[in-house]
C-alpha cells in the first residue's frame, strides 16, 4: 500500500463510511495514450529517449508519448503521435483528441480541459489500407 501513497494520485468520488476511489496519474496517461491508438491513421505513440530505451529492453511502457497535467477536477493532455503515411493529420488529431477527452472523462469522470497533440513522425513503411 505504501507503492500507491507515494504515486500522484486525485480523489474522484468519496461516499460517506464507504470510502473514496483515487486515481494514479499514469492511469489517466495510460488511458489516453490506449484511446489515442485505437484511431486509424496513428502508427504509434512516440516518446522521448528514455521511452525508447525502456521499450528496446522489453518493458512495455503505456504511458509512453503522454504528459498530462491533473488538477483538482480537470486534466490538460500533451500527445506525441506518429501517423501513418496517407492519412490526413488534421482529421485524424481531430479523432484522437475525441477519443481521449471521451475516455478520459467516461472512465474517470476528470474534466479534460484540452487534448494538444505534436505529431513527431510519419510512417512510410505502412501505407493506408
Amino acid at each position: 500500500m505504501a507503492e500507491l501513497e507515494e504515486r500522484n494520485t486525485h480523489k474522484v468520488y468519496e461516499k460517506d463510511k464507504i470510502g473514496e476511489v483515487q486515481i494514479a496519474d499514469e492511469v489517466v496517461a495510460i488511458i489516453a495514450g490506449l484511446a489515442a491508438t485505437e484511431v486509424e491513421g496513428v502508427d504509434s505513440m512516440a516518446g522521448n529517449i528514455t521511452n525508447e530505451l525502456v521499450g528496446k529492453l522489453g518493458m512495455k511502457n503505456l504511458s509512453k508519448g503522454v504528459k498530462i497535467d491533473v488538477t483538482e477536477e480537470h486534466v490538460s493532455v500533451d500527445l506525441s503521435l506518429n501517423i501513418k503515411y496517407g492519412y490526413n493529420i488534421p482529421d485524424v488529431s481531430e479523432k484522437v483528441q475525441d477519443k481521449v477527452k471521451n475516455a478520459i472523462q467516461n472512465m474517470t469522470g476528470l474534466t479534460v480541459l484540452d487534448v494538444n497533440i505534436r505529431i513527431a513522425g510519419v510512417n512510410f513503411t505502412e501505407g493506408k489500407n
